[in-house]
């Protein structure tokens, strides 16, 4: 742990030493492996105007070095400036015509500009000049699956693992195209071969347990993580991802225990307290939840899950005002959620703030308009406050999205025959019964009175089957 520690710091005193080096206009010698560092820096950081400074003034100290010639032609791809970059690497072509390092840099440009088949020429004489090179077999899949032949990305992606199980991201991409080919089951013999090749092999039971879990096969998903944590104790991707799968299965203590173990092999992080606090709200344990949603928090104040998370807590406890803080809390911080707007609309309205509650279902409507549940809601309120004709064109907007939806209409007519207006009433009746007859008990759910209204049950009775 020190030394990563030691090396992160060495890595960012390189850096402050070139930025050094640029404000004073000096000049400082830095060694290749020092360069790269900067480069990859700036990169990673998609700050692509330093990373091509600090590529020419590295090659200015390396003028021979294809390594920064090619760092340069990809970066320059990066940021769209495909000309200068395929500049750079047709002259690298010429005189290193047979570098594959060259021709997958070639490839990769044209896959950025979208010449996905002459992508694909390059990548494969790349792949025939570097035998068994994972990262070229890689490039050639994703080349495929950008160009949306998933087939022939999927054929790529398992060569690519067959030579290095451990490239996750292309795991990842595999099981991606499997999802969209519709063909994550046929593929279960060649993740179960891998592990019949070789059962020690921990990463092969992982990708084993990926799959089970892209199939909703939560129990051998599970016993495939629990198979590569036992050969290796320190695997804590693998802990994780067991964790959620006890947490699809509803063994919520499980989970627990899972999440925790990995937290015995990896720094702490916010979503693994978060999910720690899920699973004891699940389990009905408040104290506990709320401590972990809370450690989640002390992590990463803009954790919304975990802001959310305390707010149900409370919300379950009837502690409202206490519950509107923390939803509100969850909402500020990712305002796009629909799910947070409606939590603060119905704990405001528990504690009697009616403008404020109808603001949040307000929000909730422009952010999920296809949810009828935000309407229902919303109208729900406006009708007990009296406001009878703005739950009706309440329920008429989410009509306009939900046309079809019986429930809707069925609460409609009941608004409609609250405000006196029963033909128009009667009409839409007709219209849910059409819909979905049997949920006609819903109008009497919602109001029971109706029940003794005979032009109601005429109009039932006439659609009754």
């Amino acid at each position: 742990m020190n030394e990563n520690f030691e090396d992160k710091d060495e890595g960012l005193e390189i850096i402050r030493r070139f930025e050094d080096m640029l404000a004073n206009n000096d000049s400082v010698f830095f060694d290749l492996a020092d360069f790269e560092l900067i480069i990859d820096h700036y990169t990673t950081n998609f700050n692509f105007s330093k990373a091509i400074q600090a590529c020419n003034t590295a090659i200015n100290q390396y003028p021979f070095s294809t390594e920064l010639l090619i760092d340069k032609s990809q970066i320059l791809a990066m940021s769209g400036e495909f000309a200068e970059a395929l500049d750079i690497i047709n002259g690298l072509e010429q005189s290193e015509p047979e570098n594959a390092d060259v021709l997958l840099t070639h490839g990769i440009i044209y896959t950025q500009k979208g010449d996905f088949g002459d992508a694909i020429d390059y990548l494969k004489r790349a792949a025939a000049l570097a035998d068994n090179r994972d990262d070229i077999l890689f490039n050639i899949g994703l080349t495929y699956q950008s160009w949306g032949k998933f087939n022939s990305a999927i054929k790529y992606y398992k060569k690519c693992l067959e030579v290095n199980s451990e490239n996750e991201i292309a795991l990842q991409e595999l099981l991606y195209c499997l999802e969209v080919t519709g063909t994550l089951e046929e593929h279960i013999p060649f993740f179960q071969e891998a592990v019949d090749k070789d059962p020690y092999s921990h990463l092969a039971w992982f990708n084993l347990g990926m799959l089970h879990f892209k199939l909703a096969n939560f129990e051998k998903s599970a016993e495939a993580f629990e198979y590569a944590t036992i050969i290796k104790p320190n695997f804590a991707v693998a802990y994780t991802n067991l964790a959620n799968a006890y947490v699809c299965l509803g063994e919520f203590g499980k989970a627990v225990d899972a999440f925790q173990q990995s937290l015995e092999h990896e720094e702490p992080s916010a979503d693994v307290y978060c999910n720690i606090g899920e699973c004891y709200e699940k389990m009905g344990q408040w104290d506990l939840s709320r401590r972990y949603y809370q450690k989640a928090i002390d992590l990463d104040p803009e954790m919304d899950e975990a802001w959310f998370g305390i707010g149900v807590i409370l919300n379950a406890q009837e502690k409202w005002f206490e519950a509107v803080h923390f939803f509100r809390k969850a909402a500020t911080v990712y305002p796009e959620n629909p799910d947070y707007w409606m939590a603060v609309g119905a704990a405001e309205y528990s504690v009697g703030n009616i403008v404020s509650c109808l603001e949040a279902y307000e929000k909730a409507s422009h952010l999920a308009p296809a949810n009828k549940d935000v309407w229902l809601n919303w109208s729900i309120i406006l009708h007990e406050q009296g406001n009878f004709e703005e739950a009706i064109d309440t329920i008429k907007a989410a009509m306009e999205i939900n046309p079809d939806d019986a429930e809707l209409h069925y609460r409609l007519c009941a608004y409609l025959l609250s405000a006196g207006k029963y033909r128009e009433a009667y009409n839409y009746l007709e219209n849910a019964l059409i819909l979905d007859f049997d949920k006609h008990r819903l109008l009497f759910e919602y109001f029971p009175e109706l029940e003794s209204q005979k032009a109601l049950t005429r109009i039932i009775d006439q659609y009754r089957k």
